[in-house]
This record gives C-alpha cells, sequence and structure tokens, in this order.
C-alpha cells in the first residue's frame, strides 16, 4: 500500500526551486508514498467573514489535505520566514477552529534557498506555526536545503547528486515516520 501525500509548495514562481524540488521529491519517493505535488496558484485569501460558506477553492485544499495519509511542506524562505501563500494556505486549510484538515495528518518540513542557510528560518517558523493544527511533525532528519541554484537542468530535472541524496533519505526517513503513525 502507498501512502497518500499532499506535498505543498510555498512558492507560486513558475520556475520556481521549490516547484522543481517537490517535482523531484515526488519522483524520488520510496514505493510507499506517493506524493502529489499541490500549487497554491488560484487559492483565495482567508476572511474569517466566509467560513459560513467558504469558497470552492478552500473547499477543494480541504478535501486534498483531509483525504492524504501525510503532508509535506516544501518552501522557500523570504524575508527570514514563510511566503504570503504559504500561510494563507495553512490559515485556510486549518478552519474552521477544530476541524483542522491537517489534523492527525504527519507533516513533513523541507525548505530551500540559493543562499547557504537553506531556508532555515522558514523552517522554523513553520515548526512554530504548525503545533496544535496539525499532526506529529517529523523532528529528525531535518532538512535545509541550500545552494540550490544548480541543482537543476534546463527542464528542471535534478542533476546534483548531493542533493538527490539527501532527498531520498529524508524520503525514507518520512516513509518510515507515515507508517510508525498509520498504526
Amino acid at each position: 500500500m502507498a501512502y497518500s501525500i499532499v506535498a505543498l509548495v510555498g512558492s507560486l514562481r513558475k520556475e520556481s526551486f521549490t516547484l522543481k524540488i517537490a517535482n523531484a521529491m515526488a519522483k524520488l519517493a520510496p514505493s510507499s508514498l506517493k506524493l502529489e505535488v499541490v500549487t497554491l496558484h488560484g487559492l483565495s485569501f482567508f476572511n474569517q467573514d466566509l467560513e459560513a460558506n467558504p469558497p470552492a477553492d478552500w473547499l477543494a485544499l480541504r478535501e486534498k489535505i483531509q483525504a492524504a495519509n501525510g503532508v509535506l511542506f516544501v518552501t522557500p524562505e523570504y524575508n527570514r520566514s514563510i511566503p504570503g501563500v504559504l500561510k494563507n494556505a495553512i490559515d485556510v486549510a486549518s478552519r474552521p477552529y477544530g476541524k483542522s484538515s491537517f489534523l492527525g495528518k504527519p507533516v513533513g518540513i523541507v525548505s530551500n534557498s540559493p543562499g547557504p542557510l537553506g531556508g532555515i528560518a522558514a523552517a522554523k517558523h513553520l515548526q512554530n506555526i504548525l503545533p496544535g493544527i496539525c499532526g506529529p511533525i517529523l523532528g529528525q532528519p531535518e532538512i535545509y536545503l541550500n545552494a540550490v541554484g544548480d541543482a537543476f537542468d534546463e527542464k528542471g530535472e535534478l542533476t546534483k547528486e548531493s542533493l538527490k541524496t539527501v532527498l531520498e533519505q529524508y524520503l525514507a526517513a518520512f516513509a518510515a515516520f507515515v507508517e510508525r503513525q498509520s498504526r
């Protein structure tokens, strides 16, 4: 049996490293995981006034997450935090109060940056935001992907072997984590 995993991409840029990493992870995932890469294009802004009659795009995101066995947050770092589009998606999917779509779902956090720090501040912010609205968060191994600027060819395919190895190791650990949480 393959566990269904939603990989939420925290960047809207068409050629973003984050999207390329999520797509590479979908290809590298062990057979026990089936990753669905989900971008946040077209997701309307959270507004509590709309909760009584939520927009269709909110419901679609919530249902996709609820149907999954786990969630991977794949995010760049913007100004020492997560992108606004990812925070908005978290707000949309974690509402209404007490009915978070993330509840009980094993979660992994994969941050990245073309710079030397690998998006560590974004990952730490997710670690602060998610408790209370999601299931258990994979604590080890942590993964902060740095220097990803030269990791892909012109077709968006992962070519950097060291990054491929790190992603495969992380995905194996995440698969084992999801398995343990699903017992």
